[in-house]
């Protein structure tokens, strides 16, 4: 990785690099490993352990999806107070204003955020929140406020989508799609094919308070959850504009460009560069995938599913060493 970068600093080659040993050749993807965001959460969190000075330190959740992070950060003394699927392990009422919170990569909820300064934890002391994430937050407020409805592709219970979620919906009304089959689903409601009924079946848990289709899905801008497949949020985005101009052009005659925001420059650099660089070492071939990440990772879910469509894939675990072929 070191020598690709040495003759690559700009990145623009994303063949695999290729370890030759005659019998076997292993093919490693150009771009894989953690990136700034995570690296940075990692640092900010072995500061506060270096600077805790006897106090307790708690993680809200797991600091990202990757065991062996989170194992050594329990054996340092770190303490989570929910898990990734939000149960809480620890009530927020054993806090005190004295305990070090560190909020991990994904960031948190506005109403947890709010919760823990009540308290009188400083919870910016050791916020690792990505800046990716941020800024997909920093649009959803901008576009919120010029009468945008945000449309967010994720999982709606991953930690940054529900983080996502609670800041969006402070400006804007908010709808949560998982994948294209959900984005069709939502864009025949926008294109007037289906009614309230039909969203509020489809999409129940995935929206916000008060969230009115007839009224709210006039104008739409859509963001992503940084880990899903950046390909597939354009996709996403292109179909909802589509609906959006179709039902424009029917109603009106002509279709009007201000009703669907762009917000491509959201999609984390990151993540598409390591979606990408798996793409260029499918195509350059291969007899085996192998797939090394956490098993609850939505960036390594989604390389699974890359790879799997192409050929035999195994994933491997730390997760109590599990090795499955998908």
């Amino acid at each position: 990785k070191g020598a690709r970068q040495l003759l690559d600093p700009r990145k623009k080659d994303l063949s695999p690099s290729v370890l030759d040993f005659g019998p076997v050749r292993f093919k490693l993807a150009r771009h894989f490993g953690f990136c700034y965001g995570v690296e940075n959460a990692i640092e900010i969190a072995y500061k506060a352990i270096s600077e805790a000075n006897g106090k307790r330190i708690f993680l809200l959740s797991e600091m990202i999806h990757n065991p062996h992070v989170n194992e050594d950060l329990l054996s340092r003394g770190i303490q989570f107070l929910r898990t990734t699927t939000g149960e809480q392990l620890i009530p927020f009422s054993e806090l005190t204003a004295e305990d070090i919170v560190i909020i991990p990569a994904f960031g948190t909820t506005l109403e947890t955020q709010q919760l823990l300064t009540d308290i009188g934890v400083n919870v910016e002391a050791y916020n690792t929140t990505c800046p990716f994430v941020e800024k997909v937050w920093t649009r959803s407020s901008q576009i919120g406020k010029k009468n945008y409805t945000v449309v967010v592709h994720g999982k709606r219970y991953h930690e940054e989508t529900r983080a996502t979620f609670s800041h969006a919906q402070a400006v804007a009304p908010v709808v949560v799609v998982r994948d294209m089959e959900e984005a069709e689903k939502l864009a025949s409601v926008v294109r007037g094919e289906k009614d309230a009924d039909y969203f509020f079946e489809h999409f129940s848990e995935r929206y916000s308070t008060g969230f009115d289709p007839n009224r709210d899905l006039q104008r739409l801008g859509v963001v992503n959850q940084t880990t899903m497949l950046a390909t597939e949020t354009t996709e996403i985005a292109a179909l909802l504009k589509q609906a959006v101009l179709d039902r424009d052009r029917d109603q009106d005659g002509d279709a009007r460009l201000d009703s669907f925001a762009d917000t491509s420059d959201t999609l984390c650099y990151a993540t598409n560069e390591n979606q990408d660089a798996t793409r260029f070492l499918i195509e350059d071939g291969a007899d085996l995938a192998i797939i090394v990440g956490g098993a609850n990772s939505s960036n390594t879910s989604h390389l699974v599913e890359l790879c799997e469509d192409v050929m035999p894939t195994y994933f491997i675990s730390g997760d109590e060493g599990l090795i499955s072929n998908t």
